[in-house]
Order: C-alpha cells, then sequence, then structure tokens
C-alpha cells in the first residue's frame, strides 16, 4: 500500500479545479442565500411596496464594488483575498486590518446562519434545540469543506438550483395572485413612508437591500483554485450578480404585488406568507426550500472564511498553523477548523438581526480599501498583463458608495462595529510587531500549475511596492 504524502504543514498550494460554470454557481449561490428569505419584508418596512426600486440601486453600488473586485482577482490570483490586495497597496497594517474586517463578517455570518438554520423554517418541520442543531450543522459544513473544493462547489450548484427554484415559484404564485384579482399591482409604485421622502426611503431600503447582493466578494478567495481566473472570474462575477439583480427584482415585485405591505414588513418569513397568499403550495416544502438556501449560504461563507485565515496565514499575518492543509486533498483544514470553531462559538450569542447589521458594516471598510487598492496597484508593473481592467472612474464611484451607505448605518450597529475594529487594529499592532522587520511573503506558494511557478523566486513575489 503506498505511503501517504507528509504533511510538511507551510506554503502548499491549492488545487486549480473550478471551471466557469462552477464559479458562476458558486457566486451566484452565495449571493442568493438567506438575505431574499427575510429581507423582503425589512426593505418592505423601510421603503414602501416599490420594494423593487431600493434593490435596483443595491444592485448598482454592488457592481462598482464588483467591478474592483474583478480587476483584483484577476490581477493577483490568490486566497488572501482583499487581505492580499491592501497588503500589496498600503503595507502589512493595513493588509492584516482589511483581512480581519473580512474574516471577521464572514465569521460572524456563518454564526448567523446556523442559528437561522436551526430557527423557525426549521421549527416548521421539527422541534429541536437551536444550538445543538446549530452546532451539528457547522460540523457538518465543515466537513464537506474539508472534502475539498470541487465537492463543495458540485453541492453548491445542486443547492443554488434549489433555491433558484424556489425564488421562481414565488414569482410565479405572485403572478398568479395578481391573475386571480387578489394583488394589487399599484403597490409597486408606492415609495416612500409615513416617516421618510421617497428619496431617504431608497436609500434607507438600498442598505438592507445591499445585504442581499453580500457574498459575491467571497469568491475572490478561490480565484486561485480557478483554472483561467483572468477569462472565468469576470465573466462569472457579472453573470451571477446579473442573475441575481434580475432575480431579486421579480421577487420583490412578486411579493409586493401579491401581499399587502404591512404584512410583509411585520413578518419574519416574507416570502412564506405569499405561499400562505396563494395557497397551492405547502408552506412546509417552502420551508425546506429556505432552509437550503441558508445552508447553502452558510456553506460558502465558510469556504470564503477559511481561504481568507489561510491566505492571511500564508502571508504572515496569522498563525502559520493556519496553512496547514491535507495531504491528499489539499484543502486548508487547520483554517476550516478554527473558522468553524469561533463560528460555533457565536452562533450562541444570538443577535442576529444586529450581526447582519456588524456584517454590512464591517464589509463597507473592506470594499472601500478594495476599492482604493485598485487604483493603488495599477503602479505595480509585476502583475500579469492579462487581466480585467475596470474604467478609472468605477472604483472611484465605488469608494463614495461605500461613504454613503455607511451614512445610513444604524448608531448602535456603528457602536458594536467600532468595537470590532478596535480589536482587529489591537491584534494587528500584536501580531505585527511579532513579525518584526520581516517583509510579507504575498507568493509564500507558487500557484500550482500557474505560468511559471516553477520558477518563481521570492524577490519576484512579493510586493510591488
Amino acid at each position: 500500500m503506498p505511503s501517504r504524502p507528509a504533511d510538511t504543514g507551510v506554503h502548499q498550494p491549492l488545487r486549480k479545479v473550478l471551471t466557469t460554470r462552477l464559479l458562476y454557481f458558486f457566486i451566484l449561490g452565495d449571493v442568493l442565500g438567506a438575505g431574499v428569505y427575510v429581507l423582503i419584508g425589512q426593505v418592505a418596512a423601510k421603503s414602501g411596496g416599490a420594494v423593487w426600486v431600493p434593490l435596483t440601486v443595491a444592485l448598482l453600488l454592488a457592481l462598482l464594488t464588483a467591478a474592483s473586485y474583478a480587476e483584483l482577482a484577476t490581477k493577483y490570483p490568490r486566497a488572501g483575498g482583499a487581505s492580499h490586495y491592501a497588503t500589496r497597496a498600503y503595507g502589512p497594517a493595513a493588509g492584516f486590518f482589511t483581512g480581519y474586517c473580512m474574516l471577521a463578517a464572514g465569521i460572524v455570518s456563518v454564526a448567523a446562519l446556523a442559528r437561522g438554520f436551526a430557527g423557525d423554517y426549521l421549527t416548521a418541520l421539527v422541534s429541536l434545540p437551536v444550538v445543538l442543531v446549530a452546532v451539528a450543522f457547522l460540523i457538518l459544513l465543515a466537513l464537506l469543506n474539508a472534502r475539498g473544493i470541487r465537492e463543495s462547489t458540485r453541492v453548491n450548484t445542486l443547492a443554488t438550483l434549489v433555491e433558484t427554484g424556489g425564488l421562481v415559484l414565488i414569482v410565479g404564485l405572485g403572478a398568479w395572485i395578481v391573475i386571480r384579482g387578489d394583488g394589487d399591482v399599484g403597490r409597486l409604485t408606492q415609495l416612500g413612508t409615513q416617516s421618510a421622502s421617497p428619496a431617504a426611503a431608497v436609500m434607507a431600503g438600498a442598505v438592507l437591500a445591499y445585504y442581499s447582493f453580500v457574498g459575491f466578494e467571497t469568491s475572490v478567495n478561490v480565484a486561485e483554485e480557478t483554472l483561467d481566473p483572468a477569462r472565468s472570474y469576470p465573466r462569472a462575477l457579472f453573470g451571477a450578480l446579473a442573475t441575481a439583480g434580475l432575480m431579486y427584482a421579480a421577487v420583490g415585485a412578486a411579493a409586493s404585488a401579491a401581499v399587502p405591505t404591512a404584512t410583509l414588513a411585520t413578518s419574519d418569513g416574507p416570502l412564506l406568507e405569499v405561499v400562505r397568499a396563494a395557497g397551492a403550495v405547502p408552506p412546509r416544502l417552502f420551508a425546506f426550500i429556505a432552509l437550503v438556501a441558508v445552508a447553502n449560504g452558510a456553506l460558502l461563507t465558510g469556504i470564503m472564511s477559511s481561504r481568507l485565515a489561510y491566505g492571511m496565514a500564508r502571508e504572515g499575518l496569522l498563525p502559520a498553523f493556519l496553512t496547514r492543509v491535507l495531504p491528499s486533498r489539499r484543502t486548508p483544514w487547520a483554517a476550516i477548523a478554527t473558522t468553524t470553531a469561533v463560528s460555533a462559538l457565536l452562533a450562541g450569542t444570538g443577535e442576529i438581526d444586529v450581526l447582519a447589521g456588524t456584517l454590512v458594516l464591517l464589509l463597507l471598510a473592506v470594499f472601500f480599501t478594495v476599492n482604493t487598492a485598485v487604483l493603488v496597484l495599477r503602479r505595480d508593473r509585476s502583475a500579469p498583463s492579462a487581466h480585467f481592467r475596470a474604467p478609472t472612474v468605477v472604483p472611484v464611484l465605488g469608494a463614495l458608495s461605500c461613504i454613503v451607505l455607511a451614512t445610513q448605518v444604524e448608531a448602535r450597529v456603528w457602536t458594536r462595529g467600532l468595537v470590532l475594529m478596535g480589536v482587529g487594529a489591537a491584534l494587528g499592532l500584536v501580531m505585527l510587531g511579532r513579525r518584526g522587520r520581516r517583509q510579507p511573503m504575498t507568493g509564500g506558494a507558487a500557484l500550482p500549475d500557474g505560468p511559471g511557478a516553477a520558477n518563481a523566486s521570492p524577490a519576484s513575489t512579493r510586493s510591488g511596492r
């Protein structure tokens, strides 16, 4: 029996297996996650019956930052993602802080989704202890993650088809309610509330709707595992966001036309209200579909978090232990185990709504850094010439959009977010102090099957600054 290769522990490359189609479903599955299943009602409460308007605004704002990610992901296809870009543009301190915000947001998101999985939708099927279900759920996701990126993305493809089918079902049921005379299409033009003008209502709703499009940023952390990132990544990214945008607008319009705005605004499961109003589909069936959507979002965010922790550790921004990979699967088992453990701990804390708001705030800080890093890194001549390039005005507008959206975040979320950012800054100082004068190795591991990987030298893989 042949012996298994030894786990040397550090700087082992990840396997390139993702095609354009798998990457498209990876991004679509992450964007079409739990957000749309729970946020439509809250958007309606902020904006009025014309839910499709803030959803469209949120899509346009997300596309600005997505273009910046497309440029950097095809220029530097590495698992560190935003942390890697910030390190190259501004140095290791900014790299750690950006990576910390991204990592914290991902871990919080997985914890919240695990808690959501064990909550109301599951209760519609079976009653089990919330914390126990959440922890068991996270362990199963971690095992699938460790099994391999190909297996995880194949499960994601199937789950994405299921959750997309659920959204198509809502569109069909909404149309049926309107056709039979029980709906009101006039609500689709009602914008604004008693306490907010139409413009203010759109911005307030767009902040919540923005959460529904969050998820595209996780895909940069698997660019290193993509067969041809320069070609595949932009196509998969913009195709998935366009698909999600059309789906969200249709779902928002169907829900608003089928169900009174006040009913949507007060429901924890707004799309379930459409199912109940139609009366043609068992609510338990739709609850199962919603559980698939939540599980899929947690799986993909868990993949992102583990790859980000792996990438940061490889650059010396986190303990080297996190770079250990399984010798046969070449998946970052140490990063998967660590991020899963922290998510399991947070899953017992509750406060899903505040955690979601904190997630958005943390990501706005990351997105602002990414948008500005695009402009700084255009001076780096060491990067490959064949990569996507966004028009200069796009990252500028993307950075401004982050500032505008941040002004709409509630004060209590700012308080929690600033505490988390302060912790990140303190940890960064400690980590950088330990590293001393040692330079960050942004290319510590040659990309598998990449051009010139065998001949790469340490000098050629460091930051071009």
